[in-house]
Parts: C-alpha cells; structure tokens; sequence
C-alpha cells in the first residue's frame, strides 16, 4: 500500500475524510462555440455520474456563490475585470482594441454569459478554500475550477479567471505555507507566474515540455528572490505512462511535503494528461492519474482538488468521478451505472479505459537527471520557512449555498440538473460526518500547529506578475494591492523564458 510521509493509510482502509462538493447546476449550459475544444458540458456530465454511483450522498454538497468582482480584483486587474463584465458576443466588434490587449479572441473567445461562468467557476474554488479553512472540511472539490493559464491583466489557454491564485489567496489567510501541484499536461504558467517571488507559496508543475502550449516550464524556472527554489517544474516528453509518471511524481512530492510542510494542498487534476486527450499526447490511465490523488490525499492535509483541461469529455468525466472516489476512499465499480449520459461512453461502457501502446519518448537517463536535478534544488532550501506575526486579513465573504440548509425537495428536483432515479438516490447528502483520527499524522500536523498563531506575516506576500523585465507585484491583501505594487522596485531578466 502507498503511503505519503509522515502520512496516514489512503483509501477505503483509510481515515474517511469529511468533504466538500461544490456543483452549480448551469455550469453545463455554458458554450465556448462551435468546434472549440473547451466544453463545460463535461462538469454536468462528470456530476451525473457522481449522482449515480451514489457518491454524492457522502459529501457536502454546496451550489457555489458568485465571486464578486471584489473578490476577482485580488489577483487581477481592476480593468480587466470590468472588461469582462462588460463584453458579450454583440459588442465585441466594438472594442477590438480591447480583445487584443486583454487576449480574447480565438482561443479565449466571447460567449454568452462568459462573466458568470468565470464568477461561477472562481466562487467555487475560494469557496472551498474557505471550507478549509474554516476547518469543516478535509477536501474541498470543485470541478469547474483549475483555469491555471489566466493572468493578472490577460486571458490564455481557455482561461478567463485565475480561481487556482484567487484559492491560494484565501488558504494563505490561515497557513502560513500553501503547495500547488499541477498534472494537467500543459505547464501551470499562470499559478507559477502569480507566486514566482514568495516562499510561502511553492509551485510544481509535471507537463509536456517542448513545441507546445504554452512553451513555459523549464527544469531551469525555479523561482527568483525570496521564491527562489519554490517553483519546481518537471517538463516530460510524448508518452509517459503510469509507471514512469509515478517514478517522478512520489519523490519528488514527497520531498517536497518533507522539506516544506504545507499548511494547505491544492492539486489541479487536468484531465488531458490522459491517454486519448483531444489535444493531449501523454498515456496515463485514469488509475495513473488518480494515483496522483491518492498519493497527496495521504499526507491528511487539507486538500483542495480542482479540474482544469481534459478535452475528450467521456474520460474527463470518468477521471473526475473515480477521483471523487479517491477523495472518498470508496473504490468504484468498473461497470458503469446507467444515466442519461450513458451512450457517451461506448461500446464498453466501462469506467476506466485501457491505455494505447504509443511510444513513451521519456528515456530513463533523461528522468534521472530531472529528478536529480529537482531534488537537489529541494536540498537547497531550509526546512519550513516562517511567517513572522501579524494580524490576519479578514476571510472573504462568500455565503455558499448549502444543499443541506435549502428545501430538502430542491436536491433531487428536476431542475437540478438530473433525471434522478429515486430508487438508486435514496440517501440525501451526508451533513454529519463521523469525526476523522488523525492520530498516524500527529508529528506532521503538531509541528503545522506549533506555528498556526503566528501564520500571518501577509502584508509581506506578492504575487508577481512577469511583464517583459519587470515584476508587478500584487500583496495579498486587497487594499494593499496598488500600495504595494509602487512599492516593489523593478527587477530585470530575472526568469529565463
């Protein structure tokens, strides 16, 4: 059985963990365009197949609130935001100058209710991170989040809004130290970027590496100044599979857990490092990918899981749905339930898919030295950097919808999105859980609890935006965002592209 240091059991011989579901029934009625790859209509699909494997009984289930445009501006542009606000399908031959500035076009495009999907799919992210924090929760998922590409003052790669910087943000408020983990199959640039300059925030990304988007994510991106050696990239080649994926991600991530002691996990599961993607050319099976869950999920650290790619939607429903099954400690049965999405996953209609015999392009020489490599900068740093003391910032505002509070026929009704059969839904979802011991994880979280009151030194935190050779720097909190942006000198060529 794996295990993670200093770290208890995983799965269904493990500790139950208390967990926080965040769904909004229109998420799927949201459309990039025609022939555009994105397509949110999976998030409905991957909540359909939690419905009727029956694991939504077992969670919280919470419809999340809008991110307010308060609450987007901690990390983005004031600008940019209003833009966003304001712009639909019938304006935007008007503000031409604008789409080009701000990155909207192809790839990013206009669509009806774009400013409500990315207020939807944000809200849910803060909104588990702050179920974390608050301590009711040990893993809070929101599938519609992990848009890892967007920046401060632009859109990429299909993402509007950074929910992964605006989550950290928030974990940030109780912990002193926040780890991000990536293993979608494109470089996380966006999260990476917003944190390169800090220590409390460290960064790892496992991605294809090479002619591809977005062309960022070199082994030699470490990070700059005080951040210096907590941005760790693992940039692979066409291929990988489980096994030699695994042969990098355990020790690297368990030096890092060691090293670094996160308060707080936060793990961006795209779903096109799997065998098959659209636009992905790696060969990862959805256990491979899911192992990547569990292994994290065993260090019983508060963890945030979010979505992010995944462009041939039949398996990126089937990775979300066995990896909420992870989450769980509940193993899934290979034979899928029907539902009204059913059809989409023939002939077998089976819950995992097998992978392709493609060529693995990653030699083992080459793996060795980038793990090398990746270890021995861990070596570099001191063990669990320190916040001096301050006041803390206040938590955001967002009131999330809980399931359990609203009508109790509201769940199941129709118009929440499902043809529910009531028969197979016979439990509503759980708002009682059994307490969790923690006690094998005792050494991990005494030394997290030793620091907990002196967590926030936050005026001292930026997020650094890299614009040509020049460091924006953002604090953390709110107020103190243009304060500090004037008063960060300017720093030149400090990240290699």
């Amino acid at each position: 059985m794996e295990t993670g240091g200093n770290s208890l059991p995983s799965g269904s011989d493990g500790v139950k963990r208390k967990i926080s579901y965040f769904y909004d029934p229109e998420v799927g009625n949201y459309y990039y365009g025609q022939g555009h790859p994105m397509k949110p209509h999976r998030i409905r699909m991957t909540h359909a197949l939690l419905a009727h494997y029956g694991l939504l009984q077992h969670m919280q289930v919470i419809k999340p609130t809008a991110a307010k445009d308060r609450d987007l501006c901690k990390f983005h542009a004031d600008d940019y935001v209003a833009f966003l606000r304001g712009i639909t399908p019938e304006t935007q031959q008007d503000q031409l100058r604008q789409l080009k500035r701000f990155n909207v076009g192809e790839d990013c495009p206009v669509f009806d209710g774009l400013y409500s999907f990315c207020q939807t799919y944000a809200g849910g992210s803060v909104g588990g991170a702050l179920k974390l924090n608050q301590g009711v929760s040990d893993i809070a998922i929101n599938w519609a989040g992990g848009l890892h590409h967007a920046k401060k003052c632009e859109a990429s790669g299909f993402c509007y809004v950074n929910d992964i910087v605006l989550a950290i943000l928030e974990l940030l408020k109780i912990h002193e130290r926040v780890l991000y983990v990536d293993i979608d199959i494109h470089h996380g640039d966006g999260v990476e970027e917003a944190f390169y300059a800090t220590d409390r925030v460290m960064t790892v990304s496992f991605h294809k590496f090479g002619d591809y988007f977005p062309g960022t994510g070199d082994v030699r991106d470490i990070g700059y100044g005080t951040g210096k050696y907590y941005s760790l990239n693992v940039p692979l080649d066409d291929g990988i599979d489980d096994d030699t994926y695994h042969s990098l991600f355990k020790p690297i991530m368990g030096k890092v857990m060691e090293i670094f002691r996160p308060g707080a996990v936060v793990l961006q599961c795209g779903a096109d490092s799997l065998s098959g993607d659209r636009l992905g050319c790696f060969n990862l099976s959805i256990k491979g990918h899911a192992e990547c869950v569990k292994y994290m999920r065993s260090f019983n650290v508060p963890l945030l899981l979010l979505g992010g790619g995944g462009y041939t939607i039949r398996n990126v429903a089937r990775c979300w749905c066995y990896e909420t099954g992870v989450a769980l400690g509940i193993e899934l049965d290979d034979k899928m339930p029907q539902h009204e999405y059913y059809e989409y996953f023939g002939p077998d209609y089976a819950l995992h898919v097998a992978p392709s015999n493609m060529e693995n392009k990653n030699s083992r020489p080459l793996l060795d030295d980038i793990r090398s490599k990746l270890l021995e900068n861990l070596s570099r740093l001191q063990h669990a950097p320190s916040v001096p003391f301050q006041e803390r910032p206040p938590n955001t505002e967002l009131q999330e919808r809980d399931e359990d509070d609203e009508d109790r026929d509201e769940r199941w009704d129709p118009d929440f999105d499902m043809d529910v059969d009531s028969n197979s839904l016979t439990g509503r979802v759980k708002s009682e859980y059994a307490e969790a011991e923690h006690k094998d994880a005792e050494s991990y979280h005494n030394h997290l609890d030793s620091r907990r009151d002196s967590v926030m030194g936050f005026k001292d935190i930026a997020c650094s935006k890299v614009t040509g050779s020049r460091v924006d720097s953002m604090a953390v909190d709110e107020p103190l965002i243009k304060e500090e942006q004037d008063k960060l000198a300017e720093v030149s060529d400090h990240k290699p592209r």
